[in-house]
């Protein structure tokens, strides 16, 4: 809505500050009663869902919870009282010291619990910011309008969602609440929210409207909206939006592509069927009505369609999406059809196995009608899938076995197998969908279990492809977007723990929905991504902070690596001349070594301590001197005016005073002797790290001197930016994608790792280049995990076809 420019009607505003008090006044009025009022209804919940419970710790759990409630109850009064302290804070913002007065929290880890309870809340704040968007958006205007004229920036909204979820989780964050109920707290919170947000925003919006904050000047306009390109909403996604354009026949050429297949896609199975077409390099058009008559258009035109179609959002939209485009489809089925013609040759291609593909047939067999393939598809599909789960662990028998179900579905339906066979299109989503799913098992850690889990999406996915293209080219399709999300929450996932345990129990259970619920209609697609991602909202924030730890465990490491060379250069210029005695060394190898390090980390190199500690390592050499001349009483007031120092060297390596005053009177003892052996010492060699020892199956450690790289592929590893992609492949040969997480300030190496935010590697630019030029590391990686594996399908082909 427009809002008010400032400088003009100043006369009819109230004062702000009164208006915010109001707003104030209005929010603690509404929601002051909580959270102490959630607890009744949260114990109903919890007893109902015990009592529901067959697990025979059922009753333990339940026991569990209410005690943690019954503590909860007896902070009611505190945990009210400071839920209304920090909604009330939220409007000290608006106040011109308020900015003043914020300062930086330190850095450190957070309890699981609090992490928890902090994801649970994020999640709270984008359902309500999502139901209240529009009133959201007039108020954060009018919110703007007033801090302008308090002359601030605009400050957070002080009743948005993530304001009063933040007070709720700050007013819990000294509590201990297990999960179960942590849930049953949200859970109602959001629902006691959910009565009074839309009348309280409506009530705010209509005071600062009243108060003159936001309202449009009598005899202006506001500025018409800059043209936006529309987003895609979900009836866009379910169905492609098609040009009104007359379709044109001189789109891209090849073998198979129809004009619904220009077009971008095929429209929802069940539609007008497609009769069997003739034979040959072109296939029959199917899917919609739509589809079925720019397929009959274009009869005898190979690849006829429309062409504006690769015009349409979100076929490549995206800057840098590797998603095919429809160009770049037909020539992915091209080659699709140049290696399957040359297995049938007998020509050597990749996977080849009994039934990966097609025999030849004669021509008077009859192709199958999509929809005829589509209703063997859904016969099939709430069947036990561990035919196709076998498949899965053999990498190119699953296209074969597709074939053999849908052909014994066929039996059952009354279809003869002798007299039908598929078309060009249908053989091509067939393979497609093989190759998809083999490529991702072979391009990212999945087990076991996830592997009878994409087992239950094989033909609901071959489903897709039959009756819509757009899969293969749309970044945004609901069914790639669910493959990308279920692989996200299976790659590594070994359900160590309860978060990743949950994680694959979710996955598992919205590919069974899939299959229960889905009949052609792709909204069942994007409401299961909807219930995954938002748990791998959480889990996505988990492995942020695991890059983070792995990010300061390293630079910590190479901090202690640094202030070690550091120390042992010093100590080895004490140790070359002159000789010591063995009491001196040892003292100055052990004790004071390890108070140069313990200095250096802590005060740093420019510290007038460390200035101190070197001029302490050079009193002991000079004391050593004097003892060798039997100079006695020149020495014992040496050692009388470095005994504090001594003794705090001593106290640095964690010696209390005694054993400090203990340490003093060994070296003491060593020194007294005149006649005591002297000799030139050599500074020992610094411990291998645990990081080198880790890391050595793929760490090429050693220093550049030793290695052969290019200079110029040298550069551009330095070039690397956090967040980059990259594939890296181990000593065993397993690929993996790996990002670089964090480039150290001290050594310039790059912290690599997986999509779990686990430390893979921590090595240089030069180290980097080695493994480029072995073949192990390769630039760039697909974002997501549909676009990998298609990449990989693409580069499977093309070289398979170049052996034809």
């Amino acid at each position: 809505m427009p809002i008010q420019p400032l400088g003009t009607a100043q006369a009819t505003r109230k004062d702000p500050t009164r208006v915010l008090e109001e707003i104030k006044r209005l929010a603690l009025e509404q929601l002051g009663g909580l959270p102490g009022s959630l607890y009744p209804a949260v114990e109903r919940a919890l007893e109902a869902a015990a009592n529901s419970n067959m697990d025979p710790r059922a009753s333990q759990v339940l026991y569990q919870n209410q005690a943690a409630l019954w503590v909860l109850k007896q902070h009611h009064a505190a945990h009210v009282m400071r839920f209304r302290q920090n909604v009330g804070s939220g409007f000290d913002s608006f106040r011109p010291q308020g900015g003043r007065a914020r300062r930086e929290l330190p850095l450190g880890l957070v309890d699981e619990g609090q992490l928890d309870l902090h994801l649970a809340g994020q999640t709270l704040v984008q359902v309500f910011e999502k139901i209240h968007a529009e009133p959201l958006e007039a108020m954060a205007g009018r919110l703007k309008v007033l801090s302008a004229v308090l002359g601030l920036e605009p400050p957070e909204n002080p009743v948005g969602p993530e304001r009063l979820v933040s007070s709720f989780v700050d007013t819990l964050s000294g509590e201990q609440v297990p999960e179960a109920l942590r849930g049953q707290l949200f859970r109602q919170y959001e629902q006691e929210l959910a009565k009074v947000l839309g009348n309280l925003y409506e009530q705010v919006n209509t005071l600062l409207a009243s108060s003159g904050y936001g309202t449009a000047v009598p005899g202006t306009q506001a500025p018409a909206p800059r043209p936006e390109v529309p987003p895609v909403s979900h009836h866009e996604l379910v169905e492609p939006r098609f040009p009104s354009a007359p379709a044109d026949t001189t789109g891209p050429a090849g073998p198979g592509w129809s004009g619904a297949d220009a077009a971008g896609g095929h429209g929802p199975a069940g539609g007008a069927g497609v009769g069997p077409g003739a034979s040959g390099a072109v296939a029959p058009g199917h899917g919609n009505a739509a589809g079925d008559q720019r397929g009959a258009s274009a009869a005898g035109a190979p690849g006829g369609g429309d062409a504006a179609a690769p015009q349409q959002p979100g076929f490549d939209s995206a800057p840098g999406a590797s998603a095919p485009t429809p160009a770049e489809l037909v020539e992915l089925r091209n080659m699709l059809h140049a290696w399957r013609e040359g297995v049938l040759r007998g020509a050597a291609g990749p996977m080849p196995a009994p039934g990966q593909v097609p025999q030849p047939v004669s021509a008077d067999r009859r192709e199958m009608r999509v929809d005829e393939v589509v209703s063997v598809a859904s016969l099939l599909q709430a069947e036990p899938s561990d035919v196709f789960a076998r498949a899965l662990a053999g990498s190119g028998r699953l296209a074969g076995v597709i074939r053999e179900q849908l052909s014994d579905g066929s039996r059952r339906l009354g279809l003869d197998p002798e007299g039908i066979r598929f078309s060009l299109d249908e053989e091509d989503a067939i393979d497609l969908v093989a190759l998809l799913f083999d490529s991702l098992f072979q391009s990212h850690q999945l087990q076991d279990r996830a592997r009878r889990l994409y087992a239950r999406l094989v033909l609901p996915i071959v489903k897709v492809a039959l009756t819509d293209q757009d899969m293969f080219v749309r970044p945004a399709h609901p069914a790639r977007r669910l493959i990308d999300a279920i692989t996200e929450a299976c790659a590594g996932n070994r359900g160590e723990t309860s978060q990743e345990r949950e994680l694959l129990d979710r996955a598992a259970a919205v590919s069974q929905r899939v299959v229960a619920e889905y009949n052609e209609d792709l909204a069942i697609f994007e409401t299961a991504h909807a219930e995954l991602d938002a748990l791998l909202q959480q889990q996505r924030r988990r492995i942020e902070l695991q890059a983070e730890r792995a990010a300061k465990a390293t630079y910590g490491r190479e901090r202690l690596n640094l202030a070690r060379d550091q120390a042992d250069t010093m100590l080895a210029t004490r140790l070359a001349a002159p000789p010591l005695s063995h009491a001196v060394a040892d003292f100055l190898m052990t004790s004071w070594r390890h108070h140069l390090v313990q200095v250096l980390l802590r005060e740093g190199a420019d510290s007038p301590r460390l200035t101190e500690a070197k001029a302490l390592g050079d009193a002991i050499v000079a004391a050593d001197r004097v003892a060798a001349e039997a100079r006695g009483g020149e020495l014992a007031r040496r050692l009388l005016a470095l005994e504090p120092a001594i003794v705090a060297c001593l106290a640095s390596s964690g010696l209390d005073h005694t054993a400090a005053e203990h340490g003093l009177a060994v070296l003491v003892k060593g020194l007294v002797y005149p006649d005591a052996p002297r000799k030139l010492y050599e500074a020992p060699t610094s411990d291998t790290s645990d990081e080198e020892e880790d890391e050595k199956g793929l760490w090429l450690a050693g220093g550049t001197d030793t290695l052969r790289f290019d200079p110029a592929v040298a550069d551009r590893m330095r070039d690397l930016e956090v967040g980059e992609w990259l594939q890296l492949t181990d000593l065993d040969g397993e690929t993996s994608a790996v990002k670089v997480a964090w480039a150290s300030p001290l050594t310039s190496r790059r912290l690599l790792v997986n999509r779990r935010g686990v430390r893979v590697l921590v090595a240089s630019a030069e180290e980097l280049a080695v493994l480029s030029a072995a073949g192990r590391l390769q630039l760039g990686c697909e974002p997501t995990p549909f676009e990998q594996a298609m990449q990989h399908v693409r580069g499977q082909l093309d070289r398979a076809v170049g052996h034809h």
